[in-house]
């Protein structure tokens, strides 16, 4: 999800800054006494006009030497006591803030995890991570300077302005004078900047996704000779963002010159204005020379407050999209009233009247899935079968919530799914997918993860042996070999029969695969059928069907046709009675042959399966359906 292009929204800088202060808290008196620290070593030099003014006047209108190198002395000392405070502040702020982003960055990786697949489903990963790490960097230095320096600085220049008017009125005024036109210019600014930057950021996550799935995909890229075209879109992103960074440099640099000239312009004039008052004696010489150390020593509080405000501005940007994913709202941990499941129903999965739409979908788009009615017995095991886009995938997602129904129930023993703890519920259902993914982990650890804590290498060895997979101990370290970033130094068969055993690992009462073994040549998939045979004995399972091959895993079939069941029954009665089914599998079988004669190694990454549907119709005389997610 970008939003680069989407109109800043009205916000406050300082009320969007504000919600830092959870994670600050806990270190507020670290930081605390760090700004105190500071003011205190900015407020030194202010120390040194007066220090001057002392020489001027004193020893060298004395001519006093040793008056001389007193103040000499003194303003070394000065120099070297605002110094220390300086590296005593930096010190006081190094680790607190390093744990302030440390914690965040933990908080935002939590609460993604319990985000619903449907927030994922519309952002981008890139979005993500820029979140993450660049947005994180922009808060910590807002905090470590930007807020301690507006700080330090506003306190500087109301103890300087201070000892200006105190020295001599006049001249003072001549000063202030240009704060109103410079108030009025950094609140312009202001606006323009914080747009500009919230752009740049959002592209900078564009470019993000960019280099993430280049990277992710390289095989893709090389495979189809696309590196050009993904070096040109890269291209643009990045002549985008540069332009939005110049734009940002333009604005910076009209305020960093309206900030710079006009307070030059003052000190000119009370230079000459004050040297006139030194001619007619109405001012001594050092006072001028200490009005003038003084305001030459404001320069930096003055200047340095266009650049602290643009970084405030982009750390403001950056709270705003950190807590754009940390407002999303996460899967609620709070559980429906239980309802009881219809008495004498066996126990199992029940589909009950279950509808289902994308939350993101169009007010009149139809529903993925309509009036499910399926009942899959304890202990039986479902095959769900039908076209590409018919639904099936959705389906299956719902059982273990990733999804969350718009309509009807789904019951496990009886039990309404809304009614368990989301944790207790995934440990009830296990989950195999058409696409496998794989972690940066070992095969065990991967493997494992669909087990309590307490599997070792007994259920280990019991998994990989129902998937077939013992080219796991063939590996360089066995089942300690890493596999690597999704897993793409292993076959696709390889990495789906990991993901299998994954899924049967930790014995679940519910088995949900979909299309577990595509990717598998027919030799594998025999072996892997009769072994996981003994598996579904032992649980409920409902099987995302292609092949007929896998069909005969199942002890009935439903078919899905238009995200509605449109028949139930053996794998022999639907091919006698349902000619949608019989097509569907006729087609599976040709390709199954086809596939087989092709057949040369014991695995292969390429799918053999069942080639598409026709695009202009359908046996049953009505049109194929549009694809759904």
């Amino acid at each position: 999800m970008s939003k680069s292009d989407a109109p800043a929204k009205d916000r406050s800088t300082v009320r969007t800054l504000l919600r830092l202060w959870p994670y600050v808290r806990p270190v507020r008196t670290r930081l605390i006494i760090a700004a105190l620290v500071a003011i205190v070593a900015s407020c030194t030099g202010l120390v040194f006009p007066l220090v001057l003014k002392w020489m001027v006047d004193g020893p060298v209108a004395d001519r006093d030497p040793t008056g001389v190198w007193l103040g000499a002395l003194l303003l070394l000392l000065l120099g070297v006591t605002e110094a220390l405070l300086f590296g005593l502040r930096r010190w006081l702020v190094a680790r607190p803030l390093a744990s302030v982003e440390a914690s965040m960055r933990a908080d935002l990786f939590r609460h993604l995890q319990r985000l619903p697949m449907a927030f994922h489903d519309r952002w981008a990963s890139g979005q993500l991570l820029s979140r993450g790490t660049t947005d994180l960097m922009l808060i910590r230095l807002f905090l470590a300077f930007p807020m301690m320096f507006l700080l330090v600085n506003g306190a500087t220049i109301a103890v300087g302005v201070i000892i200006l008017l105190a020295q001599d009125f006049t001249l003072g005024l001549v000063l202030l004078a240009p704060v109103v036109p410079m108030v009025i210019a950094t609140a312009y600014f202001e606006g323009r900047y914080a747009a500009v930057a919230r752009r740049a950021q959002d592209q900078v996550g564009d470019l993000t996704t960019v280099v993430e799935e280049s990277v992710l995909g390289i095989r893709i890229i090389k495979g189809f000779g696309r590196h050009r075209t993904q070096a040109r879109a890269f291209r643009e992103l990045s002549r985008t963002l540069r332009g939005t960074e110049m734009v940002k440099a333009r604005l910076l640099a009209a305020i960093w010159g309206v900030i710079v000239t006009l307070p030059e312009i003052a000190i000119g004039a009370a230079l000459v204005l004050g040297t006139v008052r030194v001619a007619d004696d109405g001012l001594s010489a050092g006072t001028l020379v200490a009005f003038l150390s003084t305001a030459l020593a404001l320069r930096w509080p003055v200047e340095s407050i266009g650049f602290l405000l643009a970084m405030s501005q982009e750390s403001a940007t950056a709270t705003e999209r950190y807590f754009e994913v940390m407002d999303a709202k996460p899967e609620s941990d709070a559980v429906a009233e239980s309802r009881e499941g219809d008495a004498g129903d066996g126990g199992g999965l029940r589909f009950d009247g279950v509808e289902f739409r994308y939350p993101d979908a169009a007010a009149d788009a139809p529903a993925v899935l309509s009036r499910i009615d399926l009942h899959v017995r304890r202990g039986e095991t479902m095959a769900l079968v039908g076209a590409t886009g018919s639904g099936k995938t959705t389906l299956t997602a719902l059982v273990p919530r990733l999804h969350e129904v718009t309509g009807g129930r789904i019951t496990l023993d009886g039990e309404d799914i809304t009614a368990m703890d989301r944790a207790h519920l995934r440990t009830l259902v296990a989950v195999a997918f058409e696409e496998p993914t794989l972690f940066s982990a070992t095969v065990g650890e991967n493997v494992l993860m669909g087990a309590e804590e307490s599997a070792g290498d007994v259920e280990l060895d019991r998994a990989l042996d129902v998937a077939q997979a013992g080219f796991a101990h063939a590996l360089p370290q066995g089942t300690g070999t890493q596999v690597g970033e999704q897993g793409l130094s292993l076959s696709g068969g390889q990495r789906q029969r990991l993901a299998l055993a994954r899924a049967v690992v930790g014995r679940p009462r519910f088995l949900v695969l979909d299309d577990p073994l595509s990717a598998l040549d027919v030799h594998t998939e025999a072996l892997v059928e009769a072994a996981l045979r003994r598996v579904l004995v032992e649980t409920t399972a409902l099987i995302v069907a292609h092949r007929p091959s896998t069909v005969l895993l199942a002890d009935r079939v439903a078919l899905l046709s238009g995200g509605r069941v449109v028949a139930v029954g053996t794998h022999q009665e639907l091919l006698r009675e349902n000619a949608e089914y019989a097509w569907l599998m006729s087609g599976a079988e040709a390709g199954a042959e086809t596939g087989a004669e092709a057949e040369g190694r014991a695995d292969t990454e390429t799918e053999p399966g069942a080639p598409s549907a026709p695009t202009t119709g359908h046996p049953t005389g009505r049109p194929t359906e549009e694809a759904t997610r």
